[in-house]
């Protein structure tokens, strides 16, 4: 796939509205706990500061349900991005309206401004036409860096497009676009799918569309225990996405038809609930109990999943391996983390408690390719058109 990108324009000079991915998690201080999306943007943010361009930045943080809110504003973000970048940020009191744009009119080249938050206007998940006009009066030209939200028909990813005709891809959807778009089209064999977490009914049509192209599947968390359900195995009090026992047992039939690898949890760690207070023991077969509740996978099936990641060449991973928050249930969690970092295969997560995993386990920096949105990259290789990156194409 062929994107317009940054790399083929000249912006000195020029006013770039910027969508980026700023939707951070905070603190009840309201102190940014991990920046990791807003770092993911300084590759296209230094890149059209050194083109000597106007930076207009925008994004969205949390859900504030189209009104004001305080404690979703941007103020954070543009005291972090300042430290990151050594240079000003000057946050607007609003992403539209004449304060705003007086603001953009006298910037000079080089100067970035920080829009306040988009959904403070229910118009942005609208696609509202005349707040896409309203927001790209503020701009010459229009760059999209937000692959976390290219899978929403909203005003600054889409409709912003049809008054902004200069458009480009930034950096990191760029790289999002690639690293994705390898599995999906040349993925180099053995082709190990790892699925976890809980959410199986947003994760099956991902899995439907991979069925001819992966080798091996292991599964772990909810994603485990609805397809232990499916095959009217026991799973005790565990989590099981019933909604999903129909998707789940059509796609048994599909990999059986296929002769797929297919690995549910040879053993689990078991708990009578779940907290940290919990009482837990390891079960020495691939089903739970009745009355306890499946935490975690096992030592025998942290030890075959590793087996099958040594094998791979191509791995991509979304969803821990069991309750992962809670210490005592994230080693297997972990453990496949370190596993995937160490294997010879080129290797993409995507989905924010798999990369969680990674940098628990400190080894972020020996995988790949880390997504920065979990929900783009599932309908990505869904094989469905992402509607931010459709319009971006060559």
């Amino acid at each position: 796939m062929e994107l317009i990108t940054i790399k083929d324009k000249n912006y000195s000079g020029k006013r770039v509205f910027v969508r980026v991915d700023y939707n951070v998690p905070l603190d009840k201080n309201l102190n940014i706990t991990d920046d990791t999306r807003i770092r993911a943007s300084l590759e296209t943010v230094n890149f059209l500061l050194a083109q000597n361009a106007i930076l207009i930045l925008a994004s969205h943080l949390g859900r504030p349900k189209g009104k004001p809110n305080p404690e979703m504003s941007m103020a954070p973000v543009a005291k972090r991005l300042s430290e990151l970048i050594q240079k000003d940020v000057k946050l607007a009191p609003d992403c539209v309206g004449a304060e705003v744009k007086k603001i953009v009119d006298t910037a000079r080249p080089g100067d970035v401004i920080l829009l306040e938050n988009l959904r403070f206007h229910p118009e942005e998940e609208e696609n509202d036409e005349n707040f896409s006009k309203e927001l790209a009066d503020l701009a010459d030209c229009y760059v999209n860096d937000a692959f976390g939200t290219c899978h929403r028909a909203h005003a600054s990813i889409v409709g912003i497009t049809n008054f902004l005709k200069d458009k480009a891809a930034g950096f990191l959807i760029e790289k999002e676009v690639n690293a994705l778009s390898k599995i999906l089209e040349k993925p180099e064999r053995p082709f190990l799918l790892i699925i976890g977490g809980a959410k199986v009914s947003d994760k099956i049509g991902m899995l439907k569309n991979l069925l001819d192209k992966v080798d091996t599947i292991i599964t772990g968390g909810v994603m485990a225990y609805t397809f232990i359900k499916a095959n009217n195995w026991e799973t005790g009090n565990s989590k099981v996405e019933v909604d999903a026992l129909p998707l789940a047992k059509e796609i048994y039939k599909e990999i059986r038809k296929r002769h797929l690898e297919f690995h549910t949890p040879l053993d689990h760690v078991v708990a009578d609930k779940v907290s940290e207070d919990a009482h837990f023991f390891t079960t020495e077969r691939g089903t739970v109990p009745i009355g306890w509740i499946g935490v975690d996978i096992g030592p025998q099936a942290i030890d075959e999943y590793s087996d099958c990641i040594r094998r791979a060449k191509t791995i991509f991973w979304n969803g821990p391996m069991g309750i992962f928050e809670i210490p005592q249930f994230a080693k297997g969690t972990i453990e496949i983390a370190k596993a995937v970092a160490s294997a010879d295969a080129f290797s993409v997560i995507g989905g924010g408690d798999s990369i969680a995993a990674v940098q628990q386990a400190g080894v972020a920096d020996k995988i790949s390719h880390i997504c920065t949105g979990g929900g783009a990259s599932l309908e990505f290789l869904e094989g469905k058109g992402l509607p931010g990156i459709d319009i971006l194409k060559k």
